[in-house]
């Protein structure tokens, strides 16, 4: 994997390119293998695999995992254990590690996770897709049936690498109008395997809804996908409708592997494929 790096104030941009060889071994492993398999095997493969993170012995890979996944010899410093703890007890309370300090930003947006923005565009662009013989469009994502997402709005994609921070945070101040779990399957999300389409496992996923009206009235339309080995996607018990959120506000997080959606009245200043995005950084 090649890496450049674009400096600006705001945000840091890393070029990915993915060797050819290792697209078509993910492709073939995970979506004709995987994919194929049905949605309750899939459940309970991700639930065998997933144990071994939440086990005492499994705290033994963090330090080896942080020198090979960060550059920053005090990468963890910025981070405290869940839940309270004094310390990682386990490679899952790495993993689902929460910020000291959110980061500090006077933007009235921003973006609401870290990873790979790998599919952006305006609604009316985005090509149709066809699942299992049923043609969808890209705002299926969302199933915002009785509100539609206007054609003029902006759809970003984000994967998150499992060394990427996985909780999400409100990317602007307003109020929680609709909260909907969609039941799904658990394909792999890593987008390179999905050539020019990679938003189709966001389609075929369990996932959560998550719609916020800002102070203009516009409305945010987010959708927290999960994938193999996700536990869990955890929902704050005080996110519910009618609740008030801040910028930057958590509300969800992944018990590994993710993708996070947005379909938005604003178009962001950067929007290149495939670069990064920081959480907390403008929109």
């Amino acid at each position: 994997m090649q890496s450049i790096s674009i400096s600006d104030p705001d945000i840091h941009f890393t070029v990915f390119k993915v060797p050819r060889w290792r697209a078509k071994i993910y492709q073939f492993l995970s979506v004709r293998i995987w994919g194929n398999l049905p949605s309750t095997l899939q459940r309970r493969l991700s639930a065998w695999y997933s144990r071994f993170y939440t086990k005492s012995f499994s705290k033994k890979i963090i330090g080896p995992y942080l020198k090979i996944n960060y550059s920053d010899k005090d990468y963890l410093r910025k981070f405290k254990p869940p839940y309270g703890k004094k310390e990682f007890d386990t490679f899952q309370d790495f993993f689902i590690r929460e910020f000291k300090e959110h980061p500090q930003n006077s933007s009235d947006r921003v973006w609401p996770c870290e990873g790979l923005l790998c599919d952006t565009g305006f609604v009316d662009d985005l090509s149709v897709s066809s699942i299992k013989g049923d043609k969808r469009r890209i705002t299926a994502i969302f199933q915002a049936d009785q509100n539609p997402i206007p054609n003029d709005y902006f759809f970003s994609n984000v994967f998150l690498h499992n060394k990427n921070y996985h909780r999400i945070h409100a990317p602007i101040s307003g109020t929680v109008s609709r909260i909907q779990h969609v039941p799904g399957d658990l394909v792999v999300l890593r987008p390179w395997i999905y050539k020019q389409n990679p938003s189709l496992p966001a389609l075929r996923n369990e996932r959560y809804n998550i719609d916020i009206v800002d102070a203009l009235g516009r409305t945010w339309y987010l959708s927290i996908v999960g994938g193999p080995a996700v536990g869990t996607i955890a929902i704050p018990k005080k996110l519910v409708v009618g609740a008030q959120v801040t910028k930057l506000e958590e509300i969800a997080l992944f018990y590994l592997g993710s993708t996070c959606c947005m379909a938005a009245p604003e178009k962001p200043r950067y929007h290149s494929k495939n670069t990064f995005v920081a959480v907390g950084a403008t929109y």
